[in-house]
């Protein structure tokens, strides 16, 4: 079986290889020299400074394995192409929509699984709503099921974000 694809923007991949190198390059040697002082301060069974030392590396080591696993199976998605046709919502893109119940607007950048963060706006193109959204156009109204019942969503803009 193969392993799913990471899909990512242009922007995701650069921000998961920076934060890897920033971790290998970086905050190794950091956790080391630390890990190197608190040696010298003797005792380590009641040294606290060594212990955690110890778990930030074991938690960088982590993240770096993370990471590594992400970037193996990544696949870009090319939103240059794709921003050409604004006219209906894709992976990359920015979409307004209004809540029709409520009559709140907001902004939600469709990206992959591993990009998404809902406090910055960006939701996964697997998610229930990036479902709804992806393909549609300037005007539809969206069905969304979420615990609370069903949500309508009116796309209002389709735009690229720089």
């Amino acid at each position: 079986m193969e392993a799913k694809k990471n899909l990512l923007t242009r922007e995701g991949l650069k921000k998961y290889e920076d934060e890897l190198h920033e971790l290998k390059v970086n905050r190794r040697r950091e956790v080391a020299q630390k890990i190197k002082e608190a040696r010298e301060q003797g005792d380590l069974s009641e040294n606290a400074e060594y212990d955690a030392a110890k778990d930030e590396q074991r938690d960088i080591e982590a993240r770096i394995e993370e990471l590594e696993a992400i970037l193996k199976n990544v696949e870009v998605v090319d939103t240059e192409e794709e921003s050409n046709d604004l006219g209906k919502v894709s992976f990359g893109l920015t979409v307004r929509v209004k809540d029709n119940e409520f009559g709140d607007e907001m902004n939600f950048k469709i990206v992959g699984a591993t990009e998404a963060n809902s406090l910055k706006g960006k939701i996964s193109n697997e998610s229930p709503l990036g479902k709804a959204l992806i393909g549609a156009k300037k005007g539809d109204v969206v069905t969304v099921e979420a615990p609370a019942g069903e949500i309508e969503y009116t796309i209002l803009d389709i735009f690229k974000e720089d």
